[in-house]
């Protein structure tokens, strides 16, 4: 038994529950560092990161902070997409070499630069607080919207195993008046189905370390738990920014794989 990998299970965990981002783009890294293939890697954080976010779905439903016509809509695209992408990966690491890495540094730089550009509209929109066009129209004028950004990011999900809580808070961010709670809550409900179906997909092609989802698991579930709850005791604007700056450190470590 390997208990630094509960470990990092307890503090991936724990900063999953607190923002519902981060999970992938840290621990995906590590699994490589300590020697999993890239591709393993991949399936096991995602089967990790499914059976994680059942824990913090159900507590972020307790506290009311999950907003299910989103997940909804937004599932409807990511998941076909996703067990796409992961039919496409396994593809790749047969016939192309690099590629995937390649796609790995586009995304890294995408979740330095786009967060970025999110903290500075913040700032300005406190000073000058406005709604954008997506922010003033109702769910259901947005649905084929949501559809079509869940099947966009839930195929970049599948294949790198990264953005499932970084990718879907900024979409949530710029397309809803969500506080911060539930910004988080409604990401890790969407994230529990998108991760869920990824997750099965690799399993049936064996790219998944049970043995180390397991000791994982055995730090990540208190982690979670307790991320949630407190989650609910940081004011919005502080948790926005959390958010945001775990999405530029996901950046800076994919790019250093």
């Amino acid at each position: 038994m390997d208990f630094h990998l509960t470990i990092v299970g307890l503090l991936v965990g724990f900063l999953v529950g607190l923002t519902g981002v981060g999970g992938a783009a840290l621990l995906t890294p590590i699994l490589i560092f300590l020697g999993i293939s890239p591709t393993v890697a991949v399936g096991t954080d995602l089967v990790y990161n499914s059976i994680t976010k059942i824990f913090g779905t159900l507590q972020h439903w307790r506290q009311k902070t999950v907003h299910f016509p989103i997940v909804i809509y937004l599932a409807l695209g990511s998941i076909p997409s996703a067990i796409a992408a992961v039919h496409v990966m396994n593809w790749i690491h047969l016939h192309v070499a690099g590629a995937d890495q390649i796609f790995k540094q586009i995304l890294g730089f995408a979740l330095i630069l786009i967060p970025i550009a999110m903290l500075v509209k913040s700032l300005l929109d406190r000073k000058h607080p406005q709604l954008n066009h997506w922010q003033q129209m109702p769910i259901i004028q947005k649905r084929s919207v949501l559809i079509i950004i869940g099947a966009i990011l839930g195929f970049l999900v599948g294949l790198t195993s990264i953005g499932s809580g970084s990718l879907f808070a900024i979409a949530l961010m710029h397309f809803f008046t969500l506080s911060g709670k539930e910004v988080v809550g409604t990401d890790i409900a969407h994230a529990f189905f998108l991760t869920s179906a990824a997750g099965l997909t690799h399993m049936s092609f064996g790219s998944v370390d049970f043995f180390t989802v397991i000791q994982l698991l055995l730090g990540s579930v208190p982690g979670v738990l307790a991320g949630s709850m407190l989650s609910c005791k940081v004011p919005t604007i502080w948790l926005k920014c959390v958010i945001s700056v775990v999405i530029i450190i996901s950046g800076i470590k994919i790019i250093q794989i």
